[in-house]
């Protein structure tokens, strides 16, 4: 039988994409055999399982539980993704969706968000960068993978869905009750003069609009007098490849390197240049990142740091620097599948380690929490799937744990406001950091002017 070639395309981070092809790469005959050989034993399961079990159950459903398991099996990232979620991924793709607004992974065997993207319901309750996710609705994310953490999550808008989180140097676990919204990702989130001509930035993603949506920011705050820029990536998860491409193609020259992917199928490498379409190449920039930043925000930061550009400040970004295909399936559904990492253009992977601040900022929190040592994993799940069953065994009574539902501490940070309602330095100690370092650059500068 002649299988028929399907469009490919490519997440670099978690919704990075772009077009490839789907073709097949020859492997030795050893490999081949031993292959073989191992999807008789599948086929053996399977066969098992339709004649023995004691309920019938769907072939679909077998082979895309198989599908699933053997995904989830390989790293955080690969994963089998039915009809309706690979819908739902390419809708994610343009800019627009429904859910909490945050961007989750598998870290340390933890369910971890990424970052609370600006503005949206997850963020407007105080969700942060690294928080564990130990709940959803009461269900125990412990052994779950993230095609089903996103089920969990998503659902009608206006409905609510309470996320039970631990966060590092916060001893009790905390429940967040969030309402679902539609969520309508603007590229650029916030593009204003600070003071002195220093133009400010935010970027919350990276996806089909942003070139558009940075063009005009550009050009608006040159209009207003602009003569250097702060470049805001914290809590950026990421997006497409191109754009990341387009982004740091602003602040550098024409055929610069940017980044490259290298995989075992010669296919999956690939070189990234700038264009150098712009104007933007000389003015001082600074970049910003923090834990959330991850994937293009990384690819971005690396590229501005590897040719000093700009000064990258703030704190260590995620460290997400693999590539994922998605390779569509005959039936609709579709495969996400680890096939490369990136790199940066002196060489580095900041896969799992990051890429660290020329000048770190850490970030000064309202009311100094005090550090408890961590919890640890098992501990946390054992003690809830125990309580579990002590609920289930006895009377339920009008009595909360403490350690589960705790009465919100007033040492615990507020929630963070909406950053259209507040003055953008006020509160926060990182930004206020980095107009007084571009202030030091300008004057620099000036000075060697003069001489």
């Amino acid at each position: 039988m002649r299988l028929r070639k399907l469009p490919l395309f490519i997440i670099l981070g978690f919704s990075l994409i772009f077009i490839l092809n789907n073709t097949a790469s020859g492997r030795p005959k050893a490999a081949k055999d031993d292959l073989y050989n191992q999807i008789e034993i599948f086929s053996d399961a399977i066969s098992a399982i339709q004649m023995e079990y004691v309920d019938t159950v769907p072939s679909k459903d077998i082979i895309y539980g198989a599908l699933k398991g053997m995904l989830s099996s390989l790293d955080p990232y690969s994963q089998f993704m039915d009809q309706d979620t690979y819908n739902e991924l390419q809708v994610e793709t343009v800019g627009e969706f429904g859910g909490l607004g945050i961007e989750i992974t598998i870290k340390d065997d933890l369910l971890t968000i990424i970052s609370p993207l600006d503005g949206t319901p997850a963020h407007k309750v105080g969700l942060k960068a690294l928080d564990r996710i130990i709940k959803i609705n009461g269900k125990i994310t412990r052994d779950m993978n993230l095609t089903d953490a996103v089920k969990n999550m998503r659902g009608k808008p206006g409905t609510d869905v309470t996320l039970t989180i631990m966060r590092e140097g916060v001893d009790e676990l905390k429940d967040y009750v969030i309402t679902r919204d539609i969520i309508n990702i603007k590229s650029v989130r916030k593009a204003e003069i600070l003071e002195n001509k220093i133009g400010y930035i935010k970027l919350t993603d990276f996806s089909e609009k942003t070139k558009n949506d940075l063009d005009e920011a550009l050009a608006m705050l040159e209009k207003e007098g602009m003569d250097s820029l702060i470049f805001d990536l914290r809590n950026n998860p990421g997006g497409l490849l191109i754009s990341s491409v387009e982004t740091v193609s602003e602040f550098l020259p024409t055929g610069k390197l940017i980044v490259s992917t290298k995989g075992r199928d010669p296919n999956q490498n690939a070189e990234y240049r700038a264009t150098g379409k712009t104007h933007f190449k000389d003015i001082p920039l600074i970049v910003m990142i923090n834990g959330g930043s991850a994937s293009a925000s990384e690819i971005v930061a690396g590229a501005i740091q590897d040719h000093k550009r700009g000064v990258i400040l703030g704190t260590k970004s995620f460290g997400k620097g693999s590539v994922q295909t998605v390779i569509p399936l005959r039936d609709g559904s579709a495969l996400r599948l680890t096939t490369a990492k990136y790199y940066t253009p002196s060489g580095r992977t900041i896969h799992e380690t990051g890429v660290t601040p020329d000048i770190v900022v850490e970030v000064e929190e309202p009311k100094q929490e005090v550090k408890k040592e961590p919890k640890k994993e098992n501990t946390i799940f054992e003690k809830l799937e125990q309580e579990e069953k002590n609920n289930n065994n006895n009377t339920p009574t009008d009595k909360e744990p403490a350690a589960v539902e705790p009465a919100p501490s007033p040492e615990e940070p507020v929630p963070a406001p909406d950053p259209e309602k507040k003055d953008l330095m006020k509160d926060d100690n990182q930004l206020r950091a980095a107009v007084n370092l571009m202030q030091g650059i300008k004057i620099y500068q000036g000075m060697k002017t003069i001489n």
